[in-house]
């Protein structure tokens, strides 16, 4: 089955990860890491303090974006912060992972959705817009996704200073940034947003640029004054030693994830050219890994059969307004090429 519903990697894992693995010393699990008698949580928060610029004590890990989301959401909306009515409101947006809401429910909170609006071949947040609503709710958190999944949209890091500038600095904001790596090699904004913006997380992952979403391994940063919660999320005892190994390799193979984002930029613009001007069709811009592509609706049975016989799996979308979308991870060559052919012969 060629798995392109779940924004997974279908591309193998870089030379350098593949030799951490097969080079691993086994007898290393056997003993717990020694680097918090250094005052570090990690051999891996340490690599990425010195990649994005950011003080090892305010790099986040965890057992992937998921956790993440997790940790930073429950802990915020359960957390007491003083005030008279306890504020369990999480803003996010409209068109984003269902899993947002959950996590939110989980812990008793409460979630509005402020609106994304489509613009030609995109989608967008309206800056002004989601101000102005973080004003008047004044939501204990509020979730920005750059890019956002489904609809690929990112967000500027002008974007991100003017919401941070212009909202209740008590709104904690967490920006998910799992697919930001794809398009732009930039990381420079990072260091300079969570050093000057105390009520921010910028959370990312090895599992979607890095293709290893089987490690589990999240990372993100975040501002200062929050040594309560990196109390909560850190691990005393330290982190999965293999994972740490294998995560090193993929953090030093940039070139390689590089080649393969240009394949997947060869993907975006086949779809574009072949479907984007296929009456009842609409190929959204995108600057993940995944591309949404309005379709017929009324061709989804016979399209839906089709990639089954030929063992290719898609997301058909189900969200109110996007029920005529699907979503692609963006794949190999020959899978892109295939998916693309199969939609051309069945709608």
């Amino acid at each position: 089955m060629n798995y392109l519903d779940r924004n997974e990697f279908n591309f193998p894992p870089s030379p350098k990860v593949v030799e951490a693995i097969k080079s691993f010393d086994p007898m290393t699990l056997c003993f717990y890491t020694r680097i918090y008698d250094q005052g570090k949580k990690s051999v891996v928060s340490v690599r990425l303090s010195e990649l994005y610029g950011v003080d090892e004590d305010r790099v986040l890990l965890t057992y992937g974006g998921e956790d993440m989301l997790k940790n930073a959401i429950h802990y915020f909306l359960t957390t007491d912060t003083g005030a008279q009515t306890p504020n369990k409101t999480i803003l996010i947006p409209q068109f984003s992972w269902w899993y947002y809401n959950r996590v939110a429910s989980e812990c008793g909170g409460h979630f509005e959705m402020y609106p994304l609006h489509e613009k030609d071949d995109t989608f967008a947040y309206d800056i002004d817009e989601v101000i102005a609503y973080a004003n008047r709710v004044h939501p204990r958190m509020l979730l920005l996704a750059s890019p956002n999944n489904p609809t690929g949209n990112c967000l500027s890091p002008d974007d991100i200073t003017r919401i941070m500038q212009s909202i209740p600095a008590d709104t904690m904001v967490l920006i998910d940034e799992a697919y930001a790596s794809f398009i732009s090699s930039d990381t420079d904004y990072i260091a300079p947003l969570v050093n000057r913006f105390d009520n921010l997380i910028i959370s990312r992952t090895l599992s979607k640029f890095y293709g290893l979403p089987g490690l589990r391994c999240g990372f993100g940063f975040i501002g200062r004054g929050h040594e309560q919660f990196l109390s909560y999320v850190n691990k005393y005892l330290g982190y999965n030693r293999f994972s740490e190994a294998v995560a090193l390799a993929a953090l030093d193979s940039d070139d390689y994830y590089r080649g393969v984002a240009a394949d997947m930029q060869w993907g975006r613009e086949l779809y574009a050219e072949k479907l984007g001007s296929r009456p009842g069709f609409k190929v959204y811009r995108s600057v993940a890994n995944f591309i949404l592509i309005k379709y017929p609706a009324a061709c989804k049975e016979a399209l839906q059969a089709a990639l089954a016989s030929e063992s290719y799996k898609i997301k058909f979308m189900t969200d109110p307004g996007l029920e005529s979308c699907v979503r692609i991870t963006l794949g190999r060559r020959e899978q892109t090429q295939a998916v693309c052919d199969i939609i051309l012969q069945n709608t």
